[in-house]
């Protein structure tokens, strides 16, 4: 007799002999059982999750003998023939190759005929995605209205290019991958139903493998079986074997290259990349494995009581060795490194330059043996490893400074060494303006950062004393009475006044103010301000002020009044205009600019209290 392989011999016949996808099973359940069976249905999901089981299953509770049922007998003549494939009213489409709107035509017109044997009649279309446009509006109709005796169950691992047409006329059901726990127990039934025995990192080893896929860690484990000759008498699934046959590695290898990383120890680095090598091993999957390590570290950092799995890693050694920032820039260097592994000289080259990356990143001023003590809230320190790579980790670093050459580097050492200046205090004055400008210099080429957008090089910010005092705000303190616009704008200033009731102060103009009377103008397109329950909110903020609330009027001003929002801009411009004059005139940046090149960024210039 032929062998079957482990995917069709332990394939589920029963919805209680699936693995996940409870939430699918209950509904389906609850359909056969009420009666409310609908006309189509679209199984959706990724590869070996049980599209095609459960659509198999389903025609079976239609179809048995003993009555539509949830639990079908699967002794009947029919649920035995659905079993075997050879069911002539359940009817499996592969839309694969069956793609044409003659094939559809084919189908539509064989629903019009009643069952041969069975009460109802199954279309099981899979890959269903894979229809022409054509094929897909020659089905619609029927789709959507089919004979009584008539069910649709449509499967597909990419509904994405389903139209939605399509959709509208099926109930959908989304299957879930299964987690690695449902995987390696599924296994485990499986091995122990075979009497092979197995050790338990060659299940998780395959159950990793298998990518949330049941089908595909059968096939695995059928390989597995096949390689390590296990299925022979007294024969027994190791865990190694299992690694070889993959191509991984053994854990308690990462868990030394951690440690000689933690150790800082270039000579032991090296030298355990070299051991993993012999192994001639996947090395975007070491680089996962090392991420896998790092994150459960972190984990026993972080969150002391949670479980965590040793697998092979001194998970407690490592936790107490090693900073938590540290941990978690060296889990970004290895998903970057992975990522970046394609583009390496060698698969092998580039896992070193990832692992000597993370080397490269130790805390200043700190042993390596004692690079901290895994405490959550540490500050992290300063890294000695040049930029790029901090960014390539996504994390913040320390950046070294970068010496400019050339012009870039005279004119630096000009501003270093000022000029004298006549009487200049000890403590400039606190309205100072300050600016960026860039120099038109080439960087050196240790700056350049690869793959990365880096800020323009700057010359230091120059800070120079305020140019006129009569360009800072008229500063107005509340004496007791408005006298004028400016006492009118200290008074605001000491309100308590906010939201729309501040912004109708600040775009009104000031006219005057007697006997509690407060004359007000507002500018054409400020009228919608000017509403009854803002003018109360502003008497009643200036009431403690003036003893009362005051009557507010609005009146139309002969000459225009300037509001406190004009007032602040036309300060603000005059401000700008100071500073920027001071900075031109300044001998520094006029020798900058005529002896080096340097040029002003436009609008970069801004005063010291902005």
């Amino acid at each position: 007799m032929s062998y079957l392989v482990l995917a069709r011999k332990w394939r589920p016949k029963r919805f209680a002999e699936l693995v996940g996808q409870e939430h699918v099973v209950r509904a389906l359940t609850n359909a056969l059982g009420t009666g409310r069976v609908h006309h189509a249905f679209l199984f959706t999901g990724t590869r070996g999750v049980g599209k095609t089981t459960i659509a198999r299953i389903f025609a079976k509770s239609l179809n048995c003998e003993q009555g539509t049922s949830a639990d079908p007998c699967g002794e009947c003549n029919s649920c035995r023939d659905i079993d075997a494939g050879r069911f002539i009213d359940l009817l499996e489409i592969d839309a694969a190759s069956n793609t044409g709107v003659d094939d559809v035509r084919e189908v539509i017109e064989n629903a019009q005929y009643m069952p041969s044997r069975g009460r109802v009649k199954v279309y099981l279309i899979d890959e269903v995605h894979m229809l022409s446009k054509a094929a897909f509006n020659a089905l619609l109709k029927t789709l959507e209205e089919p004979p009584g005796h008539v069910k649709f169950l449509l499967a597909t691992t990419d509904p994405q290019k389903l139209p939605v047409t399509v959709l509208s006329r099926c109930l959908q059901f989304n299957l879930k991958r299964l987690d690695e726990a449902q995987i390696s127990g599924q296994m485990t039934r499986i091995l122990a139903a075979e009497g092979i025995d197995v050790d338990a990192g060659a299940i998780r080893q395959l159950s990793k493998a298998a990518d949330g896929s049941l089908r595909d860690g059968l096939s695995l484990l059928d390989q597995a079986i096949a390689y390590s000759g296990a299925n022979t008498s007294g024969s027994r699934l190791e865990d190694a074997a299992v690694a070889a046959m993959l191509g991984t590695v053994d854990r308690t290898r990462v868990g030394a290259l951690l440690a000689a990383l933690a150790g800082g120890a270039g000579s032991a680095v090296m030298d355990e990349v070299a051991a993993l090598g012999e192994f001639s091993p996947d090395w975007s999957g070491v680089l996962d494995a090392l991420a896998d390590a790092l994150h459960r570290v972190q984990v026993r950092q972080l969150v002391p009581d949670a479980a965590v799995e040793a697998d092979g890693v001194d998970i407690d050694a490592l936790a107490s060795a090693l900073r938590p920032e540290l941990v978690q820039l060296w889990y970004q260097m290895a998903l970057h490194g992975r990522r970046d592994l394609p583009l390496a000289p060698s698969p092998r080259a580039g896992f070193e330059m990832t692992v000597l990356r993370m080397l490269a990143f130790r805390p200043a001023g700190s042993d390596a043996a004692t690079a901290g003590s895994g405490a959550p809230g540490r500050s992290a320190a300063p890294a000695r490893a040049p930029t790029a790579a901090a960014s390539d980790a996504n994390v913040s670093a320390a950046a070294p400074r970068v010496a400019p050459t050339g012009a870039a580097a005279a004119a630096a050492r000009e501003l270093a060494t000022p000029a004298p200046r006549a009487a200049e205090p000890a403590t400039p004055p606190r309205d100072t303006q300050r600016t960026v400008a860039s120099a038109s210099t080439p960087v050196a080429p240790a700056a350049r950062q690869p793959a990365q957008t880096a800020p323009a090089p700057t010359a230091p910010a120059i800070s120079l004393p305020a140019a006129d005092a009569a360009a800072a705000p008229n500063r107005a303190v509340y004496t007791g009475d408005i006298a004028d616009a400016d006492a009118w704008a200290a008074l605001v200033a000491a309100s308590n006044l906010r939201g729309p009731a501040r912004l109708l102060a600040e775009h009104a103009g000031f006219v005057g103010y007697a006997d509690g009377v407060l004359r007000l103008t507002l500018g054409p397109t400020d009228e919608h301000l000017r509403g009854a329950a803002m003018v109360k909110l502003v008497a009643d903020a200036l009431a403690p002020t003036l003893g009362a609330p005051p009557q507010i009027r609005f009146e139309t001003a002969e000459q225009p009044v300037e509001s406190l929002r004009q007032r602040s801009d036309r300060a603000r411009d005059e401000r700008q205009g100071a500073a920027e004059q001071a900075f031109m005139s300044s001998p520094d940046v006029q020798r900058l600019m005529s002896q080096h090149g340097a040029k002003l960024v436009p609008d970069s210039i801004r005063p010291f209290d902005d």
